[in-house]
């Protein structure tokens, strides 16, 4: 199991956004996955979203252990960017993720699985559905 540390500034707010009591799936916001917001070959590995879920979706079946003990997953195909040391945290107004290496995203964003996909239903475009 991948490991990711949250900070007590990140865990603060994703209870003050009722977040912690879903699944989360945090995934690359690349246009390929299923809640992507963005995308394009030029954003691949460099945007992130943490999108809030009832139930956990199989194609995020992938666990993620974190010090906060959310139900955190991924996709298989995620994993590829998370190297050791992910470091997940909340300051000036910004989510950031981290490894050992480098910053991954100073801005990953947070949303509503379920808006997401209704969006995306009716055709509607999902950039306006961030937390």
């Amino acid at each position: 199991m991948t490991p990711i540390k949250m900070s007590d500034r990140l865990v603060t707010l994703l209870q003050q956004k009722q977040f912690t009591t879903q699944n989360l799936i945090l995934f690359a916001d690349d246009g390929g996955g299923k809640y992507s917001l963005h995308g394009g070959a030029c954003s691949i590995g460099t945007k992130f979203t943490i999108a809030a879920v009832d139930q956990p979706d199989p194609e995020y079946s992938v666990p993620l252990a974190n010090t906060a003990n959310l139900k955190l997953w991924t996709s298989t195909y995620d994993l590829i960017f998370f190297t050791d040391g992910l470091v997940m945290d909340y300051q000036q107004g910004r989510i950031s993720l981290k490894d050992n290496a480098h910053i991954l995203d100073n801005a990953v964003q947070l949303a509503h699985g379920a808006e997401i996909l209704a969006a995306f239903e009716q055709g509607v475009p999902a950039d306006n559905l961030t937390c």
